[in-house]
């Protein structure tokens, strides 16, 4: 079993992620991080060593359960969503764990694009943690 943490270091990442934790002790699954970013050689340093930290601080929490983890920091220039499920394809990932922000009513209802593209393409279930 392979479940797919989308994690930018939000809080709300950090919720999804401690769930998946929880649901890979369970089911002896294996957890793939992934940080998708646009911007290619656009990219500011600053920003590419903060999600990468926050990807390594991630992968040990993970590793520290004894789960077996793989992170990656996605830069292909796609949108994140779109990443996120090429990804997911890409890896047999069985289910797609990802952090939806708390919005206006409208909000609410399409959850943001990102959110909103994977749980529309992924090609496995999707489960979401506000």
């Amino acid at each position: 079993m392979n479940y797919l943490v989308c994690f930018d270091g939000t809080q709300v990442a950090r919720d999804a992620l401690k769930l998946a934790i929880k649901q890979a002790k369970v089911l002896e699954a294996k957890i793939f991080l992934i940080h998708s970013m646009m911007g290619g050689p656009y990219l500011l340093r600053r920003d590419l060593e903060t999600a990468e930290r926050n990807l390594k601080q991630a992968r040990l929490l993970v590793e520290r359960e004894n789960i077996p983890c793989k992170a990656d920091l996605s830069i292909r220039g796609m949108e994140a969503g779109e990443d996120i499920v090429r990804y997911a394809k890409e890896n047999n990932i069985n289910e797609i764990v990802i952090g939806v922000k708390r919005r206006s009513r409208v909000g609410k209802m399409l959850f943001g694009s990102t959110a909103q593209f994977v749980i529309l393409e992924a090609p496995c279930p999707v489960l979401t943690v506000r």
